[in-house]
C-alpha cells in the first residue's frame, strides 16, 4: 500500500519531540499546549542498543499491552550503521518475533530516545494498511498513552490530527 501519511506523521512527531525537549529544558515540564497548560511526563533517553533492547521487552510485556495484542513477539533490536533514520523490518506476521528494530547507536542520539522507539514499536504491533495508515497512527497514540502517560497520548492525537493525519 502506498503510504500517503508518512511526511505528515513524521512532521507531527517532530512537532511534539521539540515539545518534550523544550519542556525538558524548562525542568518542569509544564508546556503551553495550544492556549492550556500542560505538565509532560519525562522522556526516556537510552545510552545503548542494549537498552533500547530492554526497553522494547518491558513495553510489549506490559498488561494493557499483552491484553491488546496477545500473543505478539519480541521484535529484534540492532545498531544501525546509518545515522539518518530508526526503521522496522517486518519479516514475517506481526505474531512472531520475526520483526527488528534498528536505532543508530554511533555519533548521533536524536534515536536513543523513548518516542522514536515508541514508534518503532507501533510498527511492529500495527497490522495491515499502510505503514503510517490510520493503524500504525492509532497504535502510536495508544502506545503513548499507555507507556508514557495519558499527557503523552493527547498530545500525539492533537498534533496529528492538526498535520491532517487520519487515524
Amino acid at each position: 500500500m502506498r503510504d500517503v501519511q508518512r511526511a505528515k506523521v513524521y512532521a507531527a512527531e517532530e512537532f511534539v519531540r521539540t515539545l518534550f525537549d523544550r519542556a525538558a529544558q524548562h525542568g518542569t515540564g509544564s508546556i503551553d499546549f495550544f492556549g492550556t497548560a500542560l505538565t509532560l511526563p519525562p522522556e526516556a533517553r537510552f545510552g545503548s542498543v542494549e537498552s533500547v533492547r530492554r526497553y522494547v521487552e518491558d513495553v510489549l510485556a506490559m498488561p494493557a499491552v499483552r491484553d491488546r495484542w496477545p500473543g505478539v513477539g519480541v521484535p529484534a533490536v540492532r545498531a544501525r550503521r546509518g545515522l539518518t533514520a530508526a526503521h522496522y523490518e517486518r519479516s514475517g506476521d506481526r505474531g512472531t518475533a520475526a520483526g527488528t528494530i534498528a536505532v543508530p547507536d554511533r555519533h548521533t542520539t536524536w534515536a536513543l530516545r523513548e518516542l522514536v522507539v515508541l514508534h518503532e514499536i507501533a510498527h511492529h504491533l500495527a497490522d495491515g494498511g499502510a505503514p503510517h495508515g490510520p493503524a500504525f497512527v492509532g497504535t502510536m497514540a495508544e502506545l503513548a498513552g499507555w507507556v508514557m502517560g495519558p499527557e503523552a497520548g493527547h498530545v500525539l492525537r492533537v498534533v496529528y490530527a492538526k498535520e491532517g493525519v487520519t487515524g
